[in-house]
Order: C-alpha cells, then structure tokens, then sequence
C-alpha cells in the first residue's frame, strides 16, 4: 500500500509542524507582541512605573525601526536619526500646546507630524544623493547638531532648554462610553501602554510587507550594488529618496508618541548624537536588515538601560549594599561599561548580529565557509 501523504503547510511548502515552527522562528515578534499585549492583565506593575518604562521601550523600537530602513535595507550611513525623533516630537508639541493657536487634536496632530517630518528627511536626502559611507554619515551628523542647537537657541518657539509643554494626551475632551479618554491616558500608564505597543506593531506589520514588496527589494538591491541595480532599471535616485523619507517619518511617528507619552518634548539634549548612536548600535546588535534584530537589539541595550538598571538600583538601595551613594557600588555606575563589553563580545563572536536576516546570514557563510 502506498504511504499516506504528509500534511504539507501550503505557505512554507515544509511538512505542517515543522512549518509551524519555521513560522515562530522567523515571525517569533508577532508572538512576542501578543504576549505583550496579555501582560497588563496578569501584571499589576505594569500599572505604575514599569508601564511607562515599557513604552519608551517600545517607542525606541519604533526608531530603531525606521533607521533599520535606511541603514539595514538601503545601507546608507545614518547618524542624525535623534534629530527626526526630536522634530516629531516638537512637531507635535507646536500643534497641541495651548501656547500655540493650533490646538488640532492628538491624532491630526501626529499625522501632520509624521508627514512634514518625512518632508524634512526628503529635503535632507535630496542634496546628499551622491555622497556615500563616511561623507554621508558626516552630514547627517551635523545635521543631527543643528536641529539640536537650532530646537535650543529658538527659545520663543521651541522653549529653549525647558522644551514645550503641557503636551496633552490622546483623546483629550473626549469621552466614549462615559471615559474621559485623556484623563484615562493621564492617570493610567496603561493606556498609552497599549497605544505605543499597538503603533509598534503597525510598523512591524508594514516593514514586513515593505521588505518584501518591490521597494523593499530595490532598497536591498541599491544596498548590494548601486551600479549594478541602476543597469537593471532602478532608479538609484528615487529608491534612496524613499529610504530617507520613510525612515524620517517612523522617527517622527516615535517622536510623536513619545512627547506625548511624556507630556512634553523634554530639553533639545534628550535628541543628541548618543541618543542616534545608542539606536544605532542596537540596530546592528540585532543585525543589519532584520526586524526581529532589530527589536531584540532596542531591547537589550534601551531594556537593559531603562528597566533593568533602575531596578537593580532600587534593589542594592532596599538591600543597604550602598549607603554612601558611591557609583562604584551601583549598577547603573557600570551600565556602560557593561554595555561596551557585550558590543564587543558580539562584534568578534557574531559580527551577524544576534537575529540576523537570512540573507546577510548567508551572505556571511560564504564569505567565511
């Protein structure tokens, strides 16, 4: 007798189970969000601080996200992505504060946001279209420290060092099954909890479909070879344009949400070179190119920053390990240098980044078989 046919997974083309688990290894974020997504109900801390901490966490995956695009897919050097982050941000404070006559509304408010930041990242890439590696980086450096110096010396419209606030929450006067939607996003860290996590998981959504679509193939394809694409019909110009501006839009879109999630756009340092290098370095911590990386790298290095030091600190204080308050005695003293010596570690034992994307494993494989 013939043998039975094994169920085979129609998408993958591998057995069912075993597309399954391709499916959690390759997609394991979308289960990562789900269960993210659970958490507030079984975990009351999430309620409090430990709320707000997870959502700058998720804020900062949304940034590093959009620099994904530019130096992952398209491989174009980006060191001014804070910059982005920081007009977003005050974008959106200049069309909700009272002082300003705007006052549109927090969603309207961030749509204008996002699109006149990815406006400001075409107007960018446009005169810097022909210079590649080094030189590029060194422009959108300096540019980084002059949206900085310009968002500190405009102090009758940006506030100055003081920034701009009150910036009001989403849903602010409106009510929906008697909840006043912006007291219940003032007062409770949870709603904007679950509106950064549900933004995230928009953009993940959309990159995945990015990558894949014919845009997404040329920003791979100008990365590879810029030569050899244009010989092929792409348009080098337009694909590189289109990198800048949906990589400036996310940082606007993560601007928006954390100026809002802050109630203010905090003083112009908060959007300076170490905030675009930490992002960096968490983009190819996870590895270049790939979205799993990618969140995974943002949540190590802005997790281990933001959550587990100011923990561990709390803990040693609880344990009266360091009554004289001596940085050598705290955790957060050494976050630094702990956090050089895992990028080193990983730089010599899997330059690949810990997630790496299929074809860059690959890629690497045959460079050293």
């Amino acid at each position: 007798m013939p043998r039975p046919a094994t169920a085979v997974d129609v998408a993958t083309g591998l057995p069912a189970r075993a597309g399954v688990l391709a499916w959690l290894r390759e997609r394991w974020e979308i289960v990562a969000l789900a269960v993210l997504a659970l958490a507030p109900l079984v975990v009351p801390a999430l309620g409090g601080a430990l709320g707000g901490q997870m959502t700058t966490l998720f804020i900062y995956c949304i940034l590093a996200l959009g620099l994904n695009v530019m130096v992952g897919y398209t491989g174009l050097v980006h060191l001014g992505i804070a910059a982005f982050f920081g007009i977003g941000a005050y974008l959106m404070a200049i069309l909700t504060v009272p002082m300003y006559p705007f006052q549109i509304g927090w969603l309207a408010a961030a749509v204008v946001s996002v699109l006149l930041t990815a406006g400001i990242g075409l107007a960018l890439g446009a005169p810097t279209l022909r210079l590649r590696g080094d030189y590029l980086a060194i422009v959108t450096l300096g540019f980084g420290e002059v949206v900085k110096v310009t968002l500190r010396n405009l102090e009758q419209i940006t506030g100055g060092m003081k920034g701009l606030n009150p910036v009001p929450p989403p849903g602010a006067g409106v009510k929906v099954a008697g909840i006043d939607l912006g007291l219940a996003f003032a007062i409770d860290p949870r709603w904007f909890y679950y509106l950064s996590l549900l933004a995230l998981a928009g953009v993940v959504v959309a990159m995945r479909r990015l990558e894949h679509s014919r845009l997404g193939r040329a920003w791979v394809a100008v990365r590879e070879d810029e030569l050899a694409a244009s010989a092929m019909g792409i348009s080098a110009t337009r694909v590189k344009l289109s990198a800048f501006a949906m990589s400036s839009a996310v940082a606007g879109l993560a601007g928006c949400l954390y100026a809002g999630s802050l109630s203010t756009t905090a003083d112009p340092n908060a959007y300076d070179f170490n905030r675009s290098i930490m992002v960096l370095c968490a983009v190819i911590l996870g590895g270049l190119g790939s979205i799993p990386g990618t969140l995974l790298g943002v949540a190590i290095l802005v997790g281990f920053d933001t959550v587990l030091a100011p923990w561990a600190d709390s803990l040693i204080q609880q344990m009266n390990i360091n009554p004289l308050g001596s940085s050598l005695l705290s955790f957060s003293g050494w976050r630094l240098a702990i956090f050089g010596l895992a990028l080193v570690l990983v730089m010599r034992y899997r330059p690949e980044g810990l997630v790496p994307s299929r074809r860059l494993a690959a890629e690497l494989r045959e460079a050293h078989p």
